[in-house]
């Protein structure tokens, strides 16, 4: 039987958080009929661990996250592609709420309202920010859990190779396409990397990153400074530059 839902995670060197993911997902409403893809690059023995058996496992000759997740949409077999971060946990009736959020024939795709798993004023005050901005834009990001109808996406032609911001280029086209949904139900997702770099150092370099994008000015330059060393787990610490 075809899926309605095919969730697909992209993982880099992320197994210990995939596991945590994985687990979690497992109580979703509905998971028993929605399938899970995890497009993996680097510690293959872990992230064969994490996974044990829950999810289609894909090892793509890409590591960027557009890469992993195109290939993952591209093995998907649902309905409605539901891109989801590895450390990220969305509310327990997520596939309820897409559904709501698509019966409307307009909507093409969208994504959920931000919220740092963890606590702190700096994490709280800087999810207030990012919401009134893609409230205001409704330019969302891959930290949100974003959604698509699959002949959407596949009309847009997926995400665009790019080693940054892949989630803003591909919300920016989704809204040419269609009315984009914002469900304003929290999604969980970690702040490690705020954390690890410090809440305001982290995020004013993406204020940065969406001047230089808006003036189209072009950020991968800065691909390896957010995303870190490909044989290094998201959320590592910046390394300090010798002096």
């Amino acid at each position: 039987m075809t899926p309605r839902f095919s969730v697909v995670i992209p993982a880099r060197n992320d197994a210990v958080a995939l596991g945590r993911t994985l687990d979690y997902l497992m109580g979703l409403v509905g998971i028993g009929e929605a399938e899970v893809i995890v497009a993996a690059s680097g510690d293959p023995e872990g992230t064969r661990r994490a996974v044990r058996g829950r999810a289609r496992l894909l090892w793509p000759a890409g590591s960027t996250r557009a890469a992993l997740m195109n290939a993952g949409a591209a093995r998907a077999r649902g309905d409605v592609l539901f891109f989801l971060h590895a450390d990220s946990f969305p509310p327990v009736d997520a596939f309820a709420l897409i559904e709501r959020a698509l019966s409307d024939p307009r909507v093409g795709g969208g994504a959920f309202e931000h919220l740092f798993a963890e606590p702190g004023w700096s994490l709280r005050a800087i999810t207030w920010i990012n919401r009134i901005r893609y409230r205001l834009t409704r330019n969302y990001y891959g930290d949100q859990g974003m959604f698509v109808r699959a002949p959407v996406f596949r009309r847009l032609g997926g995400y665009r190779d790019l080693r940054l911001l892949e989630d803003l280029d591909f919300s920016q086209r989704l809204k040419r396409v269609g009315r984009p949904a914002l469900i304003r139900v929290p999604l969980l997702t970690s702040g490690r990397r705020f954390i690890a770099r410090g809440p305001w150092r982290t995020f004013f370099f993406i204020v940065w990153l969406l001047f230089l994008h808006t003036l189209r000015l072009g950020t991968e330059r800065y691909a390896e400074r957010w995303r870190g060393p490909a044989d290094r787990s998201p959320g590592s610490p910046w390394r300090r530059i010798a002096g």
